[in-house]
C-alpha cells in the first residue's frame, strides 16, 4: 500500500512545495498536494491546511479554505465566489461534487451567467460551510448558505438544499436525513493524531 500511495503522488503529478508557495496561497500547511491538472483560481483567497490533497481535474476558485487532512478528489468543484466556502478537518469530497456559495436566479426574474453585469442579475451569495469529519459522496451538489453539521455524511448524487444536524447519514433528491452516524471515526482519529504527533508525517 505505501508504495501504491508513493507511485500516485510521485513523478511531478503534484506541484512541488516551492511551486505552490509560488503560487501565492493566502495559506498553505505542510505536505499539501495539489495536481497539476486541477485549475485553481484566486489563490491569493484560497487557504490550505496540513495534509490537504487535491487532485485532477477538480477546479477551485473565490474565498475557499480546507482543513487539515481533507482530500477533494478528482472532477469536484468548489465555487467559494464572495461569500466563501469553508470546509472543515477530516473532510472528503468524492468523485465530481459541486459547491456553490452563490447561484443565478432560475425564476425569470433577470439575466444569468458571468457574461452579465451584476446590476442586471438576482444572484444569491451565501457562505458553505462544511465542518469536520463530513464525508460527501460522489455526484452529490451542495447550495449557497448550506452548513453540513459535523460528522454529516451525505449519500451518492444527493441534492442538499437545507443544513444539517450533526451525525446523519443524509441522501436524495433532495436530501434527507435517512439514518443516524457512529461516531466511532472520534477515537479512530485520536489515535491518528497521537500517532502522528509521535512519529513525523510520512516516516
Amino acid at each position: 500500500m505505501e508504495s501504491m500511495v508513493h507511485s500516485q503522488t510521485s513523478a511531478g503529478s503534484y506541484f512541488s512545495c516551492n511551486e505552490l508557495v509560488e503560487l501565492g496561497f493566502a495559506s498553505l500547511g505542510s505536505n499539501v498536494l495539489v495536481s497539476r491538472k486541477a485549475s485553481i483560481y484566486d489563490h491569493d483567497r484560497i487557504s490550505l491546511s496540513d495534509n490537504v490533497r487535491i487532485d485532477d481535474f477538480c477546479c477551485l476558485s473565490g474565498k475557499i479554505d480546507v482543513g487539515r487532512n481533507t482530500h477533494i478528489t478528482p472532477f469536484c468543484l468548489v465555487a467559494g465566489g464572495s461569500e466563501g466556502v469553508h470546509i472543515g478537518d477530516f473532510c472528503a469530497l468524492a468523485y465530481r461534487v459541486s459547491v456553490f456559495s452563490q447561484t443565478d436566479n432560475y425564476h425569470g426574474l433577470s439575466m444569468v451567467n458571468s457574461t452579465i453585469p451584476p446590476r442586471y442579475k438576482l444572484e444569491t451569495k451565501e457562505t458553505v460551510s462544511i465542518c469536520d469529519h463530513v464525508i460527501i459522496g460522489a455526484g452529490s451538489v451542495v447550495l449557497p448558505g448550506i452548513q453540513l453539521a459535523i460528522g454529516t455524511a451525505i449519500g451518492a448524487t444527493s441534492l442538499v438544499t437545507d443544513s444539517t444536524e450533526p451525525w446523519g447519514l443524509y441522501f436524495g433528491v433532495p436530501a434527507k436525513r435517512r439514518k443516524e452516524r457512529s461516531k466511532k471515526v472520534l477515537e479512530v482519529t485520536q489515535e491518528y493524531l497521537v500517532a502522528t504527533s509521535a512519529c513525523p508525517e510520512g516516516s
